[in-house]
């Protein structure tokens, strides 16, 4: 991998190595773009097979953190740390606090938050040695388990989506085909079954599906069955890369709008879905919720701002298809511009972020 090549075609500005041999630790540090603020991204760890895979996604997630964070309208830019290893077996709390140490010596640059193979105890360790960490526990200032509001930000999403696909945001009557029934898509679920949509789910945990047949009156179906049900609306809130090749000839639905990360396998097919007249609301601006939700605890936490800051995903939402209207590109790019618009706009006013107050987003 020609790593300097890399970081020159998409605008990274650093990346550490974090080496610790008595804390087993061996860590990617990406930060993609500050000119928004501090970069703010999870820890990942996982069993990369090379340590340039490892480089690579770590690369590819803190970018993807710069477009989410600047679509949201938060004053944050994208990073991301990746740690080599096995979640289930290499944790420790010297590893994390060796992380910790790392992420304080960028004295505010990059903060840190869990993701895939972490969790909030082990942002509790990272917290002993920094401040520049979310979603640690309550006890200190967290704002706890982001699901219901992740789930809000999707509801006020697919709202503002469907305004532009039916003429209007009123989901009472709609027939809404939720692929995945976990801790986000359950509130999910309420809240369209609260304006009376009509519900079908799938899941691979039967008990998950039973649930939401008992709870909200869905229709169940199988896995494979979900992607061509008669529906107005298919909302995918598990895997990534659901929309490709095999799914898209077999979709009923006017508009597509989940939770899920990455819902494109490639960005071809939101061409392809942009051809066909089906309304896609792009997955990193409609699943922002828990992004405004950790960037709320930077200012102290208070529930009810960060969900007023949640609702104008719905306005976001409209920005994309209006973008979309003027330009006349499929929704996925429309998204990336408003990212980047912002971003262009704001490099006019502010260099890199280099901090020296205490409160971070002090500005």
């Amino acid at each position: 991998m020609e790593i300097f090549k890399y970081l020159e075609k998409y605008d990274y500005e650093q990346v550490v190595l974090a080496h610790d041999k008595a804390a087993g630790l061996k860590a990617i540090i990406a930060i993609h773009d500050t000119t928004l603020g501090p970069a703010l991204g999870g820890t990942r760890m996982w069993t990369y097979k090379s340590e340039e895979d490892a480089i690579v996604d770590a690369l590819r997630l803190a970018r993807g953190m710069t477009y989410k964070a600047a679509a949201a309208g938060l004053n944050l830019g994208g990073g991301k740390t990746v740690i080599m290893g096995d979640a289930r077996k290499d944790k420790s709390e010297a590893l994390f606090r060796s992380l910790g140490r790392y992420v304080q010596s960028l004295n505010g640059r990059y903060i840190t938050a869990e993701d895939v193979g972490t969790t909030v105890q082990d942002m509790d360790y990272v917290h002993l040695e920094t401040d520049y960490v979310t979603g640690i526990s309550p006890a200190f200032g967290s704002s706890g388990n982001p699901s219901p509001v992740t789930a809000y930000g999707v509801y006020r999403g697919m709202k503002a989506a469907a305004k532009v696909a039916f003429g209007d945001d009123n989901l009472s009557g709609k027939t809404v085909a939720v692929q995945g029934v976990g801790s986000v898509s359950y509130t999910l679920l309420k809240h369209l079954h609260e304006e009376g949509a009509n519900l079908i789910v799938t899941d691979i945990n039967e008990e998950s599906v039973r649930r939401a047949v008992n709870d909200f009156g869905a229709k169940a179906v199988s896995v494979d069955e979900i992607y061509s049900v008669e529906c107005d609306i298919f909302s995918p809130n598990a895997l990534g890369a659901v929309i490709n090749d095999d799914t898209i000839p077999h979709l009923k639905a006017k508009l597509i709008a989940g939770a899920a990360n990455n819902q494109l396998k490639e960005e071809r097919h939101g061409d392809i879905l942009h051809e066909k007249g089906i309304v896609y609301a792009p997955d990193y601006v409609i699943n922002a919720g828990g992004l405004i939700n950790v960037a709320d605890e930077l200012s102290g936490y208070n529930r009810e701002r960060a969900m007023k800051k949640v609702e104008t995903i719905y306005d976001n939402m409209i920005r994309v298809f209006d973008i979309v209207e003027r330009d006349r590109i499929p929704s996925y790019q429309a998204a990336n511009r408003m990212a980047e618009e912002r971003i262009i706009q704001m490099r006019n006013v502010r260099s890199n972020f280099l901090i020296k107050e205490k409160n971070i987003l002090d500005r």
